[in-house]
């Protein structure tokens, strides 16, 4: 973290306090959490104030955490017969509880200061609600309206005070949001053109399940000292 940044970050936690939680960071970047209800009033005063001066709103990022940090496979015993190796992929359960674990959904927002060369990532989580919803930044950065557009439709995150909150990517009468982790990842339904209907028509997925599991070399004998002398040669 350079001294610019680490001087912007004492601004912050001397003008927002507890409102912002800051993320340890091995790469340099300033990331912070902040509680729904607050970011609204943070989001504004990061745009307004002057020793901020966040104008841009670069993106905005929905991030479903469902078993995050578990793994579908070990790949400290993958084998080096092939690429055609797969394994057998639990069946998908939707979440269908009356509530969501608390951290399960986020919405990043990537800002940018023009004048003074600074970006920031503020992180809030939507809490139990169920749909999952959050506040709509629109009427601070009108260049919100089509990202938040996208995590609804694939995140299914209900953005209050959308003024036109609609899906942007999946066809009309979709089900589902592709991107929740409980979405099956061969979808719902396939389409095809049926002759004897005449027209496209949808149908129950065909494709089987299965996960494709990668390669990993974790050592490679051309580098070891005892071969080294003899492959020189």
């Amino acid at each position: 973290m350079t001294d610019r940044y680490e001087t912007l970050a004492a601004r912050i936690d001397e003008r927002f306090g507890d409102q912002l939680t800051r993320v340890a960071s091995i790469c340099g970047e300033l990331t912070y959490v902040v509680d729904k209800a607050d970011l609204h009033s943070v989001a504004t005063s990061l745009r307004n104030e002057g020793e901020f001066g966040f104008e841009m709103l670069v993106d905005v990022c929905g991030v479903d955490y469902l078993n995050y940090g578990s793994a579908e496979w070990a790949t400290s015993s993958a084998t080096g017969t092939g690429f055609s190796r797969g394994v057998e992929r639990e069946p998908v359960i939707l979440d269908e509880s009356d509530e969501f674990d608390p951290q399960r959904f986020a919405v990043v927002y990537h800002l940018l200061s023009i004048q003074h060369n600074f970006r920031l990532r503020l992180r809030a989580f939507t809490g139990t609600d169920n749909p999952p919803m959050i506040g709509s930044v629109v009427d601070i950065w009108n260049g919100a309206n089509w990202f938040e557009r996208e995590v609804f439709d694939m995140f299914g995150i209900l953005f209050v005070g959308h003024p036109d909150l609609r899906r942007i990517l999946t066809d009309y009468g979709f089900v589902g949001h592709p991107f929740r982790k409980d979405f099956p990842l061969i979808g719902n339904v396939e389409v095809s053109y049926d002759v004897e209907k005449g027209r496209v028509a949808y149908q129950p997925v065909t494709i089987e399940p299965r996960t494709l599991v990668p390669r990993v070399i974790r050592d490679d004998n051309r580098y070891s000292e005892d071969l080294k002398d003899h492959v020189d040669g």
